[in-house]
């Protein structure tokens, strides 16, 4: 059976795991989206798929409205899972295997601001459809009559959900890359010698540190909030913890820290930073999400 949308079709693929991403907070469910899309589009028969106008706009709203199910049932499992749920963290082109990943990570995800972290936990925060409709909208420049088509709301209401998603979004300009890795790069030093006062010196007095061990991982379960606190948490896991050793990683396009344990990858740390301090410490633990950092072809 031929289908002569396919080189269109294929070409869509880049496009799509980028919005399941963004949508899902999750590589390994964005990657299941896109393999259903492609499923449903096959299904067609050849007059049905010749009937497409717009293959790719076929393409995004029906992987659109899987992942707007999706974010539905995420609400129940999260209430299951143990300990606090963090995106999965996504490597930066350079750090994906080193170069040895079957499939070049800029064919998957590509990084930008939208793909932060600290981005990605807000988007968590807000309903489905506010979530999609915003990302649709402000980050892919989707029409709000096109969102509209995937939501199954009128545009003027997606016009609404999205403004409501885009009043929790701090739109300050953050530290420059360079600064970031900078701050990063005096945290590993200080964890590496046990200097607390370092440490306290790199930490916003608000600070917040939350890990994600998923009931696999050993992590703490609640947010560990305030400087001192954090800083004996860090002193205490370099004392008594396994000797991990931490590369500089890009994490979600931003400088982050990777502890090893051998050839294993443990732990991914991303950060937030405004003002030259730590405000956030996101410490994702559970292997099932740290499968692209330690895959080999």
């Amino acid at each position: 059976m031929t289908d002569s949308h396919q080189p269109v079709v294929i070409g869509e693929r880049r496009q799509l795991i980028n919005l399941a991403y963004r949508l899902l907070g999750s590589l390994a469910e964005a990657e299941d989206v896109v393999q259903e899309s492609y499923a449903r589009w096959y299904a067609l028969s050849e007059r049905q798929r010749e009937q497409v106008a717009a293959p790719g706009a076929w393409l995004t709203t029906v992987a659109g409205r899987i992942c707007l199910d999706l974010l539905g049932s995420a609400r129940a499992r999260r209430e299951r899972y143990v300990g606090e749920w963090i995106p999965e963290p996504i490597p930066g082109r350079s750090e994906w295997l080193d170069g040895r990943s079957a499939v070049d990570p800029a064919d998957r995800v590509t990084l930008d601001e939208s793909i932060g972290m600290a981005f990605l936990v807000v988007l968590d925060s807000m309903t489905p459809a506010e979530r999609v409709a915003f990302v649709l909208h402000d980050v892919f420049r989707y029409s709000f009559a096109e969102v509209a088509d995937i939501v199954g709301r009128t545009p003027a209401a997606c016009r609404q959900l999205a403004s409501s998603a885009r009043r929790r979004i701090d739109t300050s300009r953050g530290p420059s890359g360079a600064e970031r890795a900078e701050v990063v790069r005096d945290f590993k030093r200080a964890w590496e010698t046990k200097d607390i006062e370092a440490l306290i010196g790199l930490l916003d007095p608000r600070a917040t540190a939350t890990a994600d061990g998923g009931g696999i991982a050993p992590a703490f379960l609640d947010p560990i909030h305030g400087v001192e606190r954090i800083a004996r948490l860090w002193m205490e896991i370099a004392t008594r913890g396994p000797a991990v050793t931490l590369l500089e990683r890009t994490v979600n396009g931003q400088p982050g820290l990777v502890a090893q344990l051998g050839d294993t990858v443990v732990s991914v740390y991303a950060f937030d930073i405004a003002d030259g301090r730590i405000t956030h410490i996101w410490v994702i633990r559970n292997p099932e999400k740290l499968r692209p950092w330690t895959a080999r072809r």
